[in-house]
């Protein structure tokens, strides 16, 4: 799943591309990703793009009056084009979601992989006017968002520390990778609880969650967006490398399965040795 780095990648990579660019035609190919139908997808034609932002993991393309948001969800990615065929494509056929041609030609493609359809396209006035961004709490990298707030923000949960890394509307932003990353650097269990944490504990995590998230940032900046997913898989200490050597310790990096996604850490460095065994039966490692 793209998280903060890679869409702020994209962010970047759409700032320079997109704007100043009026928009000819935008085409859904997927009815699935459309969770807006007023305005229509129509009233961008003929608009320009005067910005691209970012909320936490989505997209915010502004032209005219209008808010373009894209939420790539897991499975989801977007391609750019420096051209594309007379023929349009065919609703509903392989993973192609929506297309975005400019009056010069190209412009971008929104893709899916899988059976699973939650690639979310919203058009709207305000990006506050789709709920999932009205929620979104503060952006690990703002400047705002200094060591007091974050010690704040746990203060008031009582859960799993990889739980509250991942809620959108605690921060905004990291997902299920970076939180393994995160805790990687800290030496937290992802299951220590937030009411265990003490100073320096808050401390610890706050300085891993800031120099992961801003150093995945700069290894992202200026990669073509074909790039960003394999940048980000060769990056990854312990996500995804479950059965490989730690990078640190050297010790085995161990898996947590769960029904839609798995957690990877290290023993040695985040458990004291001790394996988790699964979410049903590990204990929770303090």
């Amino acid at each position: 799943m793209p998280e903060l780095p890679e869409v702020e990648a994209l962010r970047e990579f759409l700032d320079d591309h997109l704007v100043g660019k009026e928009i000819a035609r935008v085409l859904p190919l997927a009815i699935s990703v459309l969770k807006t139908y007023e305005p229509p997808l129509g009233a961008l034609e003929g608009t320009t793009v005067t910005s691209v932002t970012r909320h936490g993991k989505f997209l915010d393309i502004a032209a005219g009056p209008l808010h373009l948001l894209i939420h790539l969800a897991r499975a989801g990615w977007l391609q750019w084009k420096d051209g594309f065929p007379a023929t349009p494509p065919r609703p509903g056929k392989g993973p192609l979601a929506l297309r975005t041609v400019l009056t010069g030609g190209d412009g971008f493609d929104l893709t899916e992989m899988g059976t699973t359809k939650r690639l979310a396209v919203h058009l709207v006035h305000d990006p506050a006017d789709v709920p999932a961004v009205a929620r979104l709490g503060p952006d690990p990298l703002a400047d705002s968002f200094d060591r007091d707030a974050f010690a704040r923000l746990l203060g008031g949960q009582r859960r799993q520390v990889k739980g509250a890394l991942r809620d959108q509307s605690l921060i905004a932003g990291i997902g299920n990778a970076y939180s393994d990353e995160i805790l990687h650097v800290a030496k937290m269990s992802p299951f220590k609880l937030t009411t265990s944490l003490g100073d320096d504990d808050v401390t610890h995590l706050y300085t891993a969650m800031r120099t992961t998230v801003r150093e995945a940032v700069d290894r992202s900046r200026g990669l073509a967006a074909g790039r960003l997913k394999a940048e980000k898989k060769s990056s990854m200490r312990v996500h995804g490398r479950a059965g490989q050597p730690c990078p640190v310790c050297g010790d085995t990096v161990l898996e947590v399965s769960f029904s839609d996604s798995a957690l990877q850490y290290c023993p040695t460095c985040q458990t004291g040795g001790r394996p988790l065994a699964d979410r049903r039966l590990s204990r929770l490692l303090k």
